[in-house]
């Protein structure tokens, strides 16, 4: 039965209903299942030795958070926050780079570079990029038209259909598409 040594875990009837859930819920994170799972053997009165047992998992496991129970009630289940530098990138820079990068383009460009867009908010490129990669955004694909930024594209426009509705006569229309990004090379 239940070691002799340990102090008894008792249990109230909210509490025991609420570790029931956290235990078996689908929704509910693994490690606090887990937690709520070992709680509820300890209350049943197993030693920490046949809790390890029965789930599966290392008894100084089973000791952490039946002291942790027993100090702190509920509150004492949840994780606490892990080592590290903490976060110098504010939810409202996150939400700028977001925006600024589906609503604007910077003047005289067609989308953002990481650089340019971690200048204008005031991070790092590579806060960017991995904003970027959280949110899935690809500045350089878009599958939308873009606008060219060039000032004569109306006048070069009107031209170009206007020989295909009224050509001249005897008269071939030649058309050349400037694709800079694309290299020809011979085979």
């Amino acid at each position: 039965m239940g070691d002799t040594r340990l102090e008894p875990l008792v249990l109230s009837g909210d509490e025991r209903s609420i570790l029931r859930n956290w235990a078996r819920r689908r929704s509910t994170a693994q490690g606090l299942a887990k937690r709520a799972a070992i709680v509820l053997a300890c209350a049943d009165g197993l030693s920490n030795t046949a809790v390890s047992a029965r789930l599966e998992t290392d008894r100084k496991t089973v000791r952490r958070w039946r002291t942790r129970f027993l100090a702190e009630r509920l509150d004492g289940l949840s994780d606490e926050p892990r080592p590290g530098v903490p976060r110098t990138i504010t939810d409202a820079q996150i939400e700028e780079v977001v925006v600024r990068t589906l609503e604007a383009v910077p003047d005289g460009g067609t989308h953002w570079s990481k650089r340019e867009l971690a200048r204008q908010v005031g991070i790092s490129p590579t806060s960017v990029h991995r904003i970027w990669q959280a949110f899935g955004l690809q500045p350089h694909r878009t599958e939308t038209f873009k606008i060219s930024p060039d000032p004569l594209l109306l006048d070069k426009i009107r031209d170009v259909v206007g020989l295909y509705l009224a050509p001249p006569a005897n008269a071939v229309v030649f058309s050349v598409d400037e694709k800079p990004q694309i290299v020809c090379h011979e085979r």
